[in-house]
């Protein structure tokens, strides 16, 4: 019986699809779409400043700001002016990731040291 229960339950699951957090993961997931969103939260930033802030490679760097362009989360500005220069900051739906960063945040203070803090 359990076997056929847990079946069901996989078929349901197939059904729906990934579920809402699994297909957020997908989005954001990744450690440099991270890392870049997390930095971009202080405002519009050049590609050097974001290079230099996040220690990715730029072609890393790259990669990863026309990903999270494609998906919407950051807004590319250039200026044509000697020297050129290219700014990256967040949409609307990445400043909308804030208060997930702050409850991560949070949860960290409290919870990702807890194996070495002395209560």
């Amino acid at each position: 019986m359990a076997a056929e229960s847990t079946q069901q339950e996989r078929d349901v699951f197939e059904d729906d699809g990934p579920c809402a957090v699994v297909d957020s993961m997908e989005q954001i997931g990744s450690q440099w779409r991270l890392i870049v969103l997390h930095e971009l939260q202080s405002g519009e930033q050049r590609f050097n400043e974001l290079k230099e802030s996040t220690d990715a490679s730029s072609r890393t760097l790259s990669r990863v700001l026309d990903d999270l362009q494609e998906l919407d989360f950051v807004d590319r500005r250039m200026e044509a002016d000697a020297p050129v220069a290219t700014y990256y900051s967040l949409t609307q739906k990445g400043r909308s990731l804030c208060p997930v960063f702050d409850a991560i945040e949070s949860w960290a203070d409290e919870w990702v040291d807890v194996g070495t803090r002395e209560d």
